[in-house]
């Protein structure tokens, strides 16, 4: 799913036929300097909206668009990191940067930093300053420069910003829609970001299970048709390639609402067509901060640094494997019993020590688990199992706060151990993971590494809260080593919890 053009945005297109009948003849006439294709990207948001009250509605424009390209439905973080909120929800579109970073944490934009970690439409102004940039919506935090964002900086070449409320996005929708379809067709843009907000204040009035929900997703849906005939229907649009993308900024309760931790209100999804992307694909590795790291791929611009993964870059973790093979609930009840999210049984090459383990307590956390976001932050909300933003799809638990809920004797200890992976004596090596943990005194939380079946030693020792951290440690092999094995060990009565995911060794 990576762009279809390389970083230098021009692409030779085959020869005519012309001069394949020149050269077949051996002819020596000069041939036509070939076409190009021009790389474009179109960011459509969409606030508020709830991916299967899409697919239910009357939505031909965005349905079609899931069954040409790709649909990923992901999920949000919840509080301490921020509230699932516009404020947040769009820094996390525009940057590519979950809030610990771009600083949002609910609609004050109190701490923003979009200095540190500018908007991808900015990010391209800074490194092609040559290509037009267009913004346009009429939630003002995005684009007006007199409210508290604007998340789309001045450096933007054009900005269209309107003022919607809950009552009058049905009425500015229709006018940001015509200025940007205008704007797409005649006009020059190689990146843009079109908001349309009347799909949120739906939810807020009657709630995502209501008729009016469906009835707004109907109206934004013909406004996105708008906007799709418009890039169609370009004058150079056979030369172009461009890369769509259709996202939303949170999810809505059934009754209406947003801001909280339940599922629905943290959901959240991404559908993207264009050239790579296969027809009627679902990923379930996708996040929101993917948005603007594959806008800024389509476009050359590389943005080292974000957290966003373009998605031509499809995440290899071997945890994701077990998704198959994943069940329902056992001992949990607050988990839906339809949601199949966990597993104990390890991925090919893996394995789990649980010789230290207790028995009994909650069969699901019985040592180190495999499970998802869904799985996993239902079984106990609001306890930061929410905050676990940069780990994908399915990721290794370690749970001895769920798993004291019911009897059990002994104290929770369980490893998780890695393949043994090659390695050439004296050479370094970096041990890279993703790491979500959450620290009480009386439990541990350690990585060990050993070298050709010998003891482990400890490379890594916890001893307070580490958040949602990209973890990278240097390792230096020993003169003479043939592998490595490492081990993730967490002990602990009742206290919190670790989460790994993605374990590589560079």
């Amino acid at each position: 799913m990576s762009p279809a053009v390389p970083a230098g945005r021009t692409l030779a297109v085959a020869v005519t036929a012309t001069a394949l009948l020149a050269t077949a003849l051996g002819a020596h006439t000069a041939t036509a300097a070939p076409a190009a294709v021009t790389d474009k990207v179109l960011v459509i948001g969409v606030d508020g909206a709830v991916l299967d009250r899409v697919k239910a509605a009357n939505a031909p424009h965005l349905n079609g668009l899931m069954a040409q390209g790709l649909t990923a439905r992901s999920t949000l973080y919840a509080g301490p990191m921020a509230a699932t909120s516009s404020g947040p929800g769009w820094s996390t579109v525009a940057t590519g940067v979950w809030p610990d970073k771009h600083g949002v944490k609910d609609n004050s934009f109190i701490g923003k930093n979009y200095t540190a970690h500018p908007d991808f439409l900015t990010r391209i102004e800074n490194a092609k300053p040559a290509l037009n940039t267009y913004a346009a919506a009429d939630w003002e935090p995005i684009t007006s420069t007199d409210q508290n964002g604007p998340i789309f900086s001045a450096k933007v070449d054009k900005r269209l910003s309107l003022k919607g409320d809950r009552d009058g996005y049905r009425g500015e929708d229709p006018k940001v829609a015509a200025a940007a379809a205008t704007e797409l067709r005649t006009q020059n843009p190689d990146a843009a970001f079109v908001y349309l907000g009347e799909i949120d204040a739906a939810g807020h009035s009657h709630g995502a299970a209501s008729q009016q929900y469906l009835d707004a997703v109907a109206r934004v849906d013909a406004l996105v048709g708008q906007l799709l005939t418009a890039v169609r229907n370009r004058p150079t649009y056979g030369q172009e390639n461009w890369k769509i993308l259709v996202t939303t900024d949170h999810g809505h309760t059934s009754s209406g609402g947003h801001g909280g931790s339940s599922i629905a209100e943290r959901g959240t999804f991404v559908i993207a067509k264009g050239a790579g992307i296969p027809a009627g694909s679902v990923r379930d590795d996708v996040k929101l901060a993917d948005v603007a790291a594959t806008a800024l791929a389509q476009v050359g611009v590389a943005a080292p640094g974000i957290d966003g993964v373009a998605l031509g870059a499809p995440d290899a973790d071997p945890f994701d494997t077990v998704r198959p093979s994943l069940q329902a609930r056992v001992d949990e009840t607050g988990i839906p019993a339809g949601v199949k999210g966990f597993t104990r049984t390890p991925p090919a090459g893996w394995t789990v020590d649980n010789s230290r383990m207790g028995t009994g307590g909650v069969t699901e956390w019985a040592g180190w688990s495999f499970a998802t976001d869904e799985f996993w932050t239902q079984a106990q909300r609001d306890q930061w199992r929410e905050l676990n933003v940069r780990s994908r799809d399915v990721f290794a638990v370690a749970d001895s706060d769920e798993w004291d809920d019911k009897t059990h004797t002994g104290t929770f200890d369980s490893t998780l151990v890695t393949p043994k992976w090659p390695v050439a004596g004296g050479s370094t090596r970096t041990l890279a993971f993703q790491s979500h943990y959450r620290h009480e005194a009386g439990q541990t939380a350690q990585v060990l590494v050993s070298y050709d079946g010998g003891t482990p030693t400890v490379v890594k020792t916890y001893t307070a809260d580490a958040v949602a951290r990209a973890e990278s440690l240097a390792l230096q092999v020993p003169s003479g080593a043939t592998d490595i094995q490492v081990r993730f060990r967490y002990s602990g009565d009742n206290n919190w919890f670790w989460a790994v995911d993605n374990v590589r060794l560079s």
